[in-house]
């Protein structure tokens, strides 16, 4: 695990809006909490300066307005997904220590459901912000960086953080996968997962895992999606769909163990050889592969470890023995299981 600094922003004000806008405090604080007779372009134009900045009102009110509340916002994009709920006890594990106390909520994976999370989390000015991910979009981007609390991205390294930032890098994730993979003497390689498009975790491992493969000279050889929640069924499903088109593969990489395990399963009701025929990988982790009658190999991300850190950098800044944003960069783990070794006689 590494942890350097990461250089400090500065909190937005309503004077940055007052004068952005043109207006005084006083009208911008008006329009700001939809109270007194503000004309129409004066409110747009306040709303519009706001927007820009990425500024979000207080809603504590009167003397309590430059107070914090003892609440640390977690943002995370799924209750279902069995991976946050060891990133919530990381940091349950920590705050419990302190007089903090995390309030969750959830995205959806959906940018605009993102955008309104973070905004009325802000809104009642908690002691701090964990939020999944390193990307989100330009007016989340902007809230963020103008904030006045400390702000954590978990699970990903591998981008420009707005404060702190904790967790593995996902290109590196793929690459080592890749390479271990290789060293098995596997070749023919098929990959399972779901739509990248607003999952980038998963689209960063693949970018890594696909340049691991490019520099011995190969690539993957068929690839096959789904959309929705992980689950055992869609592994079973699309493991059948993958091999009834390309049988000569021998090896999965799926990108996450829920449908690389329902995969595995399916693979031993045909009476397959792993990994002596075909070879198998997930990513995550996950506790639930160890009541398989062969291991999944996986990747552990450290999520508990992650939730730790962040919570750890949130505490320490809320308590003023920290002052600076931290990068932690924690290493992922392969564990072979039983389906990524190959036993050569």
């Amino acid at each position: 695990m590494t942890d350097r600094p990461i250089p400090p922003r500065r909190p937005m004000t309503l004077r940055d809006v007052s004068e952005a806008s043109g207006v005084s405090e006083m009208t911008v604080s008006r329009v700001l909490r939809n109270r007194g007779d503000v004309s129409a372009a004066t409110r747009e134009k306040v709303l519009a300066a706001a927007s820009e900045l990425g500024y979000v009102p207080n809603k504590i009110a009167g003397a309590l307005a430059s107070s914090r509340v003892n609440l640390v916002s977690v943002i995370i994009p799924s209750l279902s997904n069995m991976v946050f709920p060891d990133v919530l006890s990381g940091i349950t594990e920590v705050l419990d220590e302190t007089h903090l106390q995390p309030v969750v909520g959830v995205t959806n994976y959906r940018p605009e459901r993102e955008e309104k999370v973070i905004y009325e989390m802000l809104s009642w000015r908690p002691s701090g912000v964990i939020i999944a991910g390193i990307e989100h979009n330009e007016a989340c981007r902007r809230m963020l960086r103008a904030a006045d609390v400390p702000v954590v991205e978990i699970m990903d390294v591998d981008g420009e953080p707005v404060d702190s930032v904790v967790g593995i890098s996902q290109r590196r994730a793929g690459r080592m996968m890749a390479e271990a993979i290789l060293k098995q003497g596997f070749e023919r390689i098929g990959f399972l997962g779901t739509r990248m498009p607003l999952d980038h975790r998963a689209r960063k491992r693949f970018e890594g895992f696909t340049e691991a493969l490019a520099r011995k000279g190969l690539e993957v050889v068929d690839q096959e999606f789904y959309e929705g929640g992980s689950a055992l069924k869609k592994g079973r499903e699309m493991t059948e769909t993958i091999l009834g088109r390309m049988p000569d593969l021998d090896f999965l990489y799926y990108s996450n163990d829920m449908i690389g395990a329902g995969g595995l399963m399916w693979c031993l009701e045909q009476g397959i050889d792993i990994p002596g025929q075909l070879g198998l990988a997930g990513f995550n982790g996950t506790e639930l592969l160890d009541g398989f009658a062969k291991r999944l190999a996986t990747m552990d991300a450290g999520r508990r470890e992650t939730g730790r850190e962040a919570a750890k950098i949130i505490a320490a800044r809320a308590d003023g023995s920290l002052t600076e944003p931290r990068r932690v960069e924690i290493e992922p783990k392969i564990s072979y299981g039983d389906t990524l070794r190959r036993y050569k006689p």
